[in-house]
């Protein structure tokens, strides 16, 4: 039976395909025959009760010169019921716009559609804060937006991380140490003098080991991890900060924790998730767009992409 695949995401033409783990799903979905189409968020839209999306096919190619070709001259109205599956890949920031999408893309789903991840749990399921349901796995943590309380955290700690709630790739991250003439700044920063939530942990000294993203697919642990190293004078692990990749083995401690969280992934229909656990704790919980699956395939010469679609044919049977 042939299926189709709807990929909801950032312009394809801007993609870094080497390191695109979306791109590496579409190779994986055409691989086995699956009808690839191609839409960015704004494409979908709402008439009376049915969802649709402006969408184009699209062929891929490993290529980094040449790696999609339209197979549509012009965007085609599908209704969003009508593909085998629709896989929303936007990238952060997780602003109103992004939200207004997982309720179009509810209401496909209700329509029939198998959407990954669950609409309702990437609406759910802020990055940040979600790591608070698992409180036994995470490093000391506060939200606030209250400048006393943000200070008094970093004076029980000495050390913290602060960050936005809505960030990507290391972005508005700060590190405050014991006495730092710049907290009050940064906290007047992030909560714009008081007005926004924002994230303080207490600082992880394993991250000279390196950040580690986990993926867990249908909520089995891929046995290797992707450890994010920072540069010689930066905190920051993320490769989108200047953090180099190393690919490396799955301790059982990190498998542990994973394990642990794997189970609220499943009953929240988050299929496709990306841990980050710097030694022992969790720090972030990606659900949106997680990436560092080619940089796993290549190194391992797995098929990371190839568990997600069986998982997916094994739904559309039922």
């Amino acid at each position: 039976m042939s299926h189709s695949v709807l990929i909801v995401m950032d312009p394809i033409e801007s993609i870094k395909t080497q390191k695109d783990t979306t791109f590496g799903l579409m190779l994986e979905a055409q691989r086995r025959g699956w009808t690839l189409h191609y839409c960015q968020p704004q494409d979908l839209y709402l008439e009376k009760d049915q969802v649709f999306a402006a969408n184009q096919r699209v062929s891929v190619e490993d290529n980094p010169q040449n790696w999609f070709q339209y197979q549509d001259a012009e965007q085609v109205l599908t209704e969003c019921g009508d593909f085998s599956a629709i896989l929303m890949r936007k990238d952060p920031p997780f602003d109103m716009n992004y939200i207004y999408s997982t309720y179009l893309l509810e209401l496909a789903q209700q329509q029939g559609a198998l959407v990954v991840n669950d609409p309702a749990s990437l609406r759910d399921c802020n990055e940040k804060l979600f790591t608070a349901w698992f409180p036994e796995h995470t490093p000391s943590t506060l939200v606030s937006a209250n400048a006393a309380r943000l200070k008094a955290f970093a004076a029980e700690h000495q050390d913290i991380i602060l960050k936005p709630l809505d960030g990507m790739g290391g972005a508005s991250i700060f590190r405050a140490k014991k006495g730092d003439p710049n907290l009050s700044v940064i906290i007047e920063t992030l909560t714009s003098h008081g007005k926004n939530l924002a994230m303080a942990q207490q600082f992880i000294p394993e991250i000279t080991d390196g950040d580690k993203r986990v993926l867990v697919v249908n909520g089995e642990v891929i046995p290797y991890t992707l450890a994010r190293i920072p540069r010689e004078g930066e905190t920051r692990g993320n490769l989108a900060a200047g953090g180099s990749g190393v690919p490396m083995p799955i301790t059982d401690n990190e498998k542990r924790i994973a394990e642990a969280i794997a189970p609220e992934l499943m009953r929240r229909g988050l299929l496709f998730v990306g841990l980050d656990i710097i030694g022992s704790f969790v720090t972030e919980i990606n659900v949106t767009s997680p990436t560092c699956m080619r940089e796993l395939e290549n190194e391992y010469q797995i098929n990371i992409a190839g568990q997600l679609f069986s998982a997916l044919e094994d739904q559309l049977k039922q």
